[in-house]
């Protein structure tokens, strides 16, 4: 497993905090209530690149962007099959984190890299269109930072030949999540040591 880790003065997080952090959440809720069916394998077998943006704006995330695109696109997969950038400095506004998809997206076209990566998107305040900031149905896709994911479209394909209701996985987190309710949701996270 790729990460990166250093030391930061102050109270700003270091990224090794910003890496346990992230690491948590994705142990905890990605793969502890089972919202991604495909993310255990690649977890279990150090195959997930921790990148941490020091970007302070849309600009330098998408300098970033284009860098971990390419080292995704040129590295072995049985060594990193996905990459978690993470922006613990940029895009903290949800709105201005949506738009910035666009230009991620944008970008990925330019790299010629459509096809064949693509980008998921995790947020704090991440909400979805026709619901309310704190509907528990948002939590599918919140994170302790906001993160691009970049996955391979190979290993997407491989996973959901996998797995056989992978059209059903959005209904199921969105179920899951109606159950442990936001007290649940709370508790499960804030337990630790499995990570």
């Amino acid at each position: 497993m790729n990460d990166t880790a250093s030391s930061t003065a102050g109270n700003t997080p270091g990224h090794a905090d910003i890496i346990d952090a992230t690491r948590h959440w994705l142990t905890r809720a990605v793969i502890g209530l089972n919202l991604c069916p495909f993310a255990k394998s690649v977890h279990v077998k150090g195959q997930i690149r921790y990148a941490i943006s020091e970007a302070t704006d849309l600009e330098g995330v998408l300098t970033d962007l284009e860098t971990e695109l390419r080292t995704l696109a040129d590295a072995d997969p049985a060594e990193i099959d996905t990459t978690l950038l993470i922006l613990p400095h940029a895009l903290a506004d949800f709105l201005e984190y949506n738009d910035a998809l666009h230009f991620a997206d944008r970008l990925l076209g330019q790299l010629r890299l459509d096809g064949t990566l693509q980008i998921a998107s995790f947020h704090p305040q991440y909400q979805f269109e026709d619901t309310e900031p704190d509907d528990i149905e948002n939590y599918t896709n919140r994170a302790p930072y906001p993160i691009l994911h970049l996955l391979r479209e190979d290993s997407i394909e491989r996973a959901v030949d996998a797995f056989p209701d992978a059209a059903d996985i959005y209904e199921r987190n969105q179920e899951t999540l109606r159950r442990l309710g936001p007290k649940g949701w709370r508790e499960w996270m804030a337990r630790r040591g499995e990570d």
